[in-house]
């Protein structure tokens, strides 16, 4: 008696001389799937999942959750609630009347809304830009990369806002966190953004743009009182005009900057194509010397040098 593994391909030999290539291919995977069902030990096991074995631990680990909350004492619980619900807004807002909980909700609040903050109100919106034109005046593509100057911008903005930043927490935080000054909320906020204003209104009125309050004043209510002062503008005027006086003065910054650049440009272009050489770009030859000229003049130290100027004595 042959072998199993020899009859099938006796089999399968035998088919394919008679039916051909396709009638053996089918008979072999005939005889294959035979041969498993008549020897159960060569089909694998169905395994689980790596699918369902994270479910069941994060099942798992649920229920133990659950238990663990379930156990504890209700009051505890309910304690801190009944507490703020008590109280009263004016509990809520207060400073000795603030629990832990509302602490870090504010704080994920104001960190959810710093980069907007620091976006409309500082420094920042100028510094980047003049130096976002500067990469582009230079040709280096991605050099300096993205992070290098947010970063560079963001440290140039801690320290023109440094005193404004100090005026904030001298007359609102610190006064607001002392139980004893019985400060309220809208007082806080009164006393923290008049230095904001001072400094947005300064720069808006140094470059000359004070009709930009007028652009967005026109868009409030009929019956607003004009303002006789910039301290009386309302921020959400100031706010936008400060923002549209920034690009001004940063877009022409860039154009002082870009000015020495474009010359050398023409320069070389003109050179290469009196040359003949037309297929050369000039940008690849004018790049060194670009790069050449802006370290000879320390190009880096002047820009930043006259951002810092161009916000006028920080203290």
């Amino acid at each position: 008696m042959k072998p199993p593994s020899v009859a099938n391909n006796a089999t399968a030999f035998e088919a394919t001389a008679a039916g051909g290539p396709s009638a053996g291919r089918g008979r072999a995977a005939a005889n294959r799937a035979a041969a498993n069902r008549a020897n159960p030990a060569r089909v694998p096991a169905a395994r689980p999942t790596l699918r369902w074995v994270t479910l069941a631990v994060f099942t798992g680990t649920l229920l133990v959750a659950g238990g663990t909350v379930c156990a504890q004492p209700p009051a505890s619980a309910t304690g801190v609630v009944d507490s703020l619900l008590n109280g009263g807004p004016d509990a809520w807002t207060s400073p000795g009347g603030l629990s832990s909980t509302l602490q870090v909700l504010l704080l994920l609040t104001v960190l959810s809304l710093a980069p907007a903050i620091l976006l409309m109100t500082t420094s920042f919106v100028r510094i980047v830009v003049v130096l976002g034109l500067l990469r582009q005046a230079l040709g280096t593509q991605q050099l300096p990369p993205n992070q290098v100057i947010t970063s560079l911008a963001i440290f140039m903005t801690l320290l023109i806002m440094a005193p404004v930043g100090k005026d904030v927490y001298d007359q609102a935080i610190a006064p607001y966190s002392n139980p004893r000054s019985h400060m309220t909320l809208e007082e806080a906020w009164q006393a923290g953004s008049l230095p904001i204003k001072r400094f947005m209104s300064r720069q808006i009125d140094a470059a000359g743009n004070a009709e930009d309050i007028h652009l967005f004043y026109r868009y409030l209510p009929p019956d607003t009182p004009a303002p006789k002062t910039f301290d009386d503008v309302p921020l959400q005027v100031l706010l936008p005009a400060y923002m549209l006086s920034e690009l001004k003065v940063a877009f022409l910054i860039g154009f002082q900057i870009y000015l020495p650049f474009l010359i050398l440009d023409i320069v070389v272009a003109s050179v290469t194509i009196s040359m003949g050489m037309l297929m050369l770009p000039p940008v690849m030859i004018s790049l060194p010397f670009k790069l050449m000229l802006f370290v000879l003049v320390d190009g880096w130290h002047l820009v930043v040098g006259m951002l810092l100027e161009s916000f006028g004595p920080i203290y």
